[in-house]
């Protein structure tokens, strides 16, 4: 009977012992991801700071900011995959879990990218006419059945003013895809 007690109490010893350290671990990963994510999010707002995403976008007429949301967004991307690895060093993930997470990351992505699925190619665009100076403020241009001044170019769109004083917005990526017939101001 004492050989049973002591063997049982070894076995609970093992399993303690193997579960401590298994805490200690996903609570190591936890202080270190937490560290990691907010450094990286430091990071990704310095640079988006740097580049003067801000300015950019405001330039372009968009009216809001994306420094801080992209950085936060980043460091709970960064605490996210923090989590799940604790979990997982704690085995008390499942596949379904990890499925389930796969899924919102892919999610998170999916919108993400057809949120900016025009955005971008109008930023490129925008950034070919500065470079290139295709069309300038006071040029006059004609884009298919569309004539019209140039009222304002921003990175996103061009504005454009029509003989009937209407004002026309023009994708940048449209100026760069079409044929368009520009006569420089004098």
């Amino acid at each position: 009977m004492a050989e049973v007690i002591i063997k049982a109490a070894e076995y609970l010893d093992i399993i303690f012992s193997q579960f401590f350290t298994k805490f200690i671990v996903a609570v190591i990963i936890l202080l270190i991801g937490f560290v990691i994510a907010r450094i990286v999010g430091k990071l990704v707002h310095k640079i988006l700071h740097e580049i003067e995403l801000n300015n950019i976008l405001k330039k372009a007429g968009v009216k809001f900011e994306l420094e801080n949301p992209i950085s936060h967004l980043t460091t709970y991307i960064v605490y996210f995959f923090t989590i799940i690895s604790a979990l997982n060093s704690l085995g008390l993930t499942t596949k379904i879990f990890d499925m389930l997470a796969l899924a919102f990351l892919a999610l998170i992505i999916i919108s993400i990218l057809l949120a900016i699925k025009d955005f971008v190619p109008n930023l490129i665009s925008g950034f070919f006419i500065y470079k290139r100076g295709l069309i300038k403020v006071g040029d006059k241009i004609k884009i298919d059945n569309i004539s019209g001044k140039v009222k304002k170019i921003t990175l996103i769109e061009t504005e454009i003013e029509t003989s009937a004083k209407d004002i026309i917005h023009i994708p940048n990526s449209t100026i760069t895809k079409k044929e368009i017939l520009v006569k420089k101001k004098k």
